[in-house]
């Protein structure tokens, strides 16, 4: 199962790593079969990472540097050798993490897929832009348009090539012919008579009724005639400002030519990339720059419960007595337009909704009521009712959809841009698919098509098809940027790369991993080399092989444990396979606990939710599950949390939209939502200080002789106040070396060696420690060495850290490498600290398993229990079906995502939820129970 000799064997074959030591790695070699998927498993914390990203990935980084040109190694002369004896048969490595990472307000899930680059393209070339007047498709001709017209004429007819006389502003007509005659030109048409231009008389003459005659012509064949009339045509655009006119000399017959781009009155832009783009100030919308919001009147505060009817005062400003004329004239009037007054607004049509706002002859509509006070705020009340109603709106002139009007007017297909992007891929993709386009179309657009099609049939297959290409990058979840990072990589299609992905699986319900592992494979089939770092036992059961670190995590990791196939990895030893083969397991829980205090929220209809009416049950362990997109966040994180939040703090952010809160919401003093952001802001926040410890162990620093004696405080042993800290990289420890050319490099500063303190400070020692020793010990080694020394204080804030399974992180390691489900433990660890409070709480979790492992599961499920025992209940949102299987009640929303989800598909107890024939979760966790 495992090589021990990795010399002998071939680098064509195989990646091998020589004694890897980076981290907790304990000189470790191991060989990674080429071509294959291949997942590295483990605890959290066992090295997993330390291989894939620190050692493999970096390396493949270090060597694309190299091979670049001299003047662009002097930036990154400093980048170090991952600690390994050596590493052969690497291959160009790609690497995917599990990160958010945009805060770019324009960002969107097209512009980040690289599908709205291709789109732009695609308008660019073969849109048709669409009169919205006649309806009638806009063109301009050029001088082959004419030539064209021109052959297709019998032989020796006799035209003329005529141009429209144009006057500048203040010229007269006399000084316009008399410049025209110097120009070399001798004839004019005046009402279809020919006048020689030195013969007339200039002054009983309207400019609006001569025309220039630029060329008499006879139609021939010869190549030497159409070469004088390509000159002549140009000639007579130039003097027509972009109009000209051909006459048949014998009927008087006119045909138009017109190098504008105008219809109907109507002068058009012509498509050009850059008007598609709303990154691009040209193409952007004026009012929003391409946001697609402004600061404006909001809907939602101007109709804050959409449950209510326009008769029960749906409309706020409208309510008491000086303002409910303006409500009074509305519902008065109705029977005339046939509107319903006593319908819910959330069930009105959107062309009853815009009509409230626009208003008609019967009554004012909102747009005008609020102008009106506008104009008379130099009011102080009408300022006060103003600012009540103002927030984020979606942008009144292009609706939400960030580009200027013009760009509308562009169709392809019979669709505009707009309407595109704003379509789920799902629907987007048949549109593509069935797309009729004419020959000449077809070729300029087919490169394009196939960029297109290829990324969204990529984006369908890692379970995103009811994402919209307009959708804000920054509202996805760390899985969802995870998996279209993924499938922007699959488009680019490469081969005989090193892809090495971050749990790809993070986010996804057990249906959607299906289709992930198929798109795993069509990587590898392409010649590529997959290398995954995951815990999901459906991943592992396709890999061609796993690679086991272990046995444990932090400084009792770090070694290679198993390797082999799933077959062989069940027949060993180590703790995965253990989980795997069932020797160990995650007990179901013999009786799930009954409740009888609950929160009811009524109504839930923001985003996809449709309607809903659900009850999540207090003092016991709640989870919501479907597949991704099927509302899960927004119900809790939308509709519960800021209502709850508001409820009980008095303030918090604007809820989405649901009609009722009710229950024993009383019962609850606190709300916590747990997510995956980073602990801090700043590259220095890390673990100790954030669970409040680092405080009691600078005390006990500057309680020592030498310290005293120097006359420091608790603040000189701190990296975030100057004092004691490195000057250079202001006790980051690391240096930030911005790159133009690629993502930016952090280097160890070379003043304090990546210690963080100035020498003197590293003087001071607690029993044979100095400052920096304690930072770099992991959590388990820190607990040991209190509890050796009587720290009684620093241990009770340790612990619950090593209860939550990071035992294996170093107390002062930077926030910015921990992953968000790390970011996630400690934030429940720090509650666990405080957790003994008598005040009860309601936490909620998102997806607390990310980068778990079974063993870790377990674990986490012990904190739950400890926090439900004191009095607090929890709400998760999750996938993981161990710790579905271990909830008190689920709540199941669905089928799909999108459009098609937003339904509450069963609730009730695991075992009611996998009996329930409509709960798609069900189905999946009925071999877990």
């Amino acid at each position: 199962m495992i090589s021990k000799d990795i010399s002998r064997l071939e680098p064509k074959k195989n990646i091998l790593i020589k004694g890897a030591g980076i981290h907790n790695l304990k000189n470790v070699d191991v060989a990674i079969p080429r071509n294959q998927l291949v997942v590295i498993t483990g605890l959290s914390g066992s090295g997993k990472s330390s291989i894939a990203f620190d050692t493999l990935y970096a390396e493949g980084q270090r060597r694309y540097v190299e091979s670049l040109s001299s003047y662009a190694r002097q930036f990154l002369g400093r980048l170090d050798k991952p600690k390994v004896e050596y590493i052969k048969g690497i291959a160009p490595a790609i690497a995917i993490e599990q990160k958010v990472n945009t805060t770019n307000a324009r960002s969107t899930v097209g512009t980040s897929t690289e599908i709205y680059d291709y789109l732009k393209l695609l308008f660019a070339r073969i849109g048709k832009t669409i009169s919205p007047i006649s309806g009638q498709e806009v063109k301009k001709d050029s001088v082959s348009d004419v030539i064209d017209f021109v052959k297709t004429l019998s032989i020796d007819s006799k035209w003329l090539l005529l141009a429209p006389i144009h006057l500048e502003e203040g010229r007269k007509l006399e000084d316009k012919l008399n410049v025209l005659l110097q120009q070399g030109f001798a004839r004019i048409l005046v009402k279809n008579e020919t006048v020689r231009l030195d013969e007339i008389d200039q002054h009983s003459l309207d400019h609006k009724d001569i025309l220039l005659i630029i060329d008499r012509i006879v139609v021939k064949e010869e190549e030497e005639f159409y070469n004088r009339l390509a000159d002549a045509v140009q000639t007579a655009f130039y003097e027509g400002k972009g109009v000209c006119f051909l006459q048949e000399l014998a009927t008087e017959d006119r045909k138009e030519f017109s190098a504008n781009f105008e219809l109907d009155g109507l002068q058009f832009l012509e498509p050009n990339i850059h008007l598609f783009s709303f990154n691009n100030p040209y193409g952007a919308c004026p009012k929003c720059e391409g946001y697609g919001n402004v600061i404006g009147i909001d809907e939602d505060l101007v109709i804050p419960n959409t449950a209510l009817s326009i008769f029960e005062n749906a409309i706020y400003p409208w309510r008491g007595e000086s303002m409910s004329w303006y409500r009074d004239q509305l519902v008065n009037s109705a029977y005339k337009y046939d509107f319903p007054i006593h319908k819910p607004y959330f069930q009105l049509t959107p062309e009853q909704k815009e009509l409230l706002w626009t208003g008609n002859r019967y009554f004012i509509g909102l747009h005008a009521f609020f102008r009106e006070l506008e104009e008379k705020n130099y009011k102080i009340q009408n300022r006060v009712l103003l600012s009540r109603y103002r927030g984020k709106t979606r942008c009144p002139e292009c609706k939400g959809k960030r580009l200027r009007p013009e760009a509308n007017y562009v169709q392809v297909g019979g669709k505009t841009l707009s309407e595109l992007v704003d379509l789920p891929i799902r629907r987007l993709t048949p549109f593509f698919e069935e797309l009729q386009l004419s020959e000449h179309d077809f070729a300029v657009a087919k490169r394009l098509l196939i960029e297109i099609k290829n990324r969204l049939r990529f984006l369908n297959n890692v379970g995103l098809d009811y994402l919209t290409l307009n959708r804000n990058s920054a509202s996805l979840s760390g899985g969802e940027s995870q998996r279209i990072n993924l499938a922007t990589s699959l488009g680019s299609s490469l081969v005989g790369s090193m892809y090495i992905l971050d749990e790809p699986s993070i986010g996804l319900h057990p249906k959607d991993t299906e289709l992930l592992i198929e798109v795993l494979k069509n990587l590898r089939d392409l010649g590529n080399t997959v290398i995954v770092v995951e815990h999901d036992e459906d991943i592992m059961r396709q890999a061609d092989m796993i690679i086991d670190i272990g046995p444990e995590a932090g400084s009792y990791g770090g070694e290679l444990v198993a390797q082999g196939t799933f077959e062989e990895i069940l027949q060993s030893n180590s703790l995965t396979a253990h989980y795997l083969n069932g020797a160990l397991q995650i007990e179901v829980p013999k009786t799930r606990r009954s409740w009888n205090a609950y929160i009811d929220i009524l109504g839930a209809r923001e985003n996809n939710l449709q309607n809903l009416d659900v009850r999540f049950p207090l003092e016991c362990l709640t989870v919501i599950t479907g597949v991704s997109g099927s509302g899960k966040s927004t119900l809790v994180k939308k509709i519960l949390f800021p209502a709850l939040q508001k409820k009980i703090e008095g303030i918090g952010e604007k809820a989405g939209q649901f009609s009722d809160m009710q229950g024993h919401y009383h019962r609850i003093h606190h709300i916590e939502y747990v997510d995956q952001n980073p602990i801090g802001r700043s590259s220095r926040s890390n673990p100790v200080t954030y669970i409040k410890a680092y405080d009691d162990i600078r005390d006990l620093f500057a309680k020592e002789k030498l310290s005293k004696i120097r006359g420091y405080q608790p603040k000189h042993f701190s990296f975030n106040v100057d004092g004691g800290r490195c000057e250079t990289c202001k006790g980051d420890g690391t240096i930030n070396v911005e790159m133009v050319f690629m993502a930016d490099v952090e280097l160890p500063c070379e003043t304090c060696g990546g210690k963080r303190f100035k020498k003197e400070i590293l003087e001071v020692n607690f029993n044979g420690k100095n400052i920096d020793d304690i930072l770099c010990m992991t959590i388990d080694d820190a607990v040991a060495f209190f509890k050796e020394h009587n720290q009684t204080k620093i241990i009770q804030k340790l612990q619950p850290l090593q209860d939550v399974g990071l035992g294996y992180v170093q107390l002062g390691q930077s926030s910015s490498t921990l992953s968000g489900g790390e970011a996630q433990r400690i934030k429940l660890a720090s509650f666990l600290v405080k957790g003994a409070s008598k005040e009860k709480a309601l936490f909620v979790f998102d997806e607390p398993t990310t980068g778990l492992h079974f063993h870790d599961i377990k674990k986490l499920l012990a904190s739950f229990d400890a926090l439900i025992e004191k009095g607090h209940s929890i709400v998760v949102i999750e996938h993981n079906l161990d710790l579905i299987k271990c909830a008190d009640w689920l709540i199941d929303l669905g089928p799909e995502g999108g459009e098609n989800g937003g339904q509450l598909l069963a609730v009730g107890t695991p075992e009611e939820v996998a009996k329930n024939p409509s709960s798609i979760t069900g189905k999946y966790l009925k071999d877990k129970l």
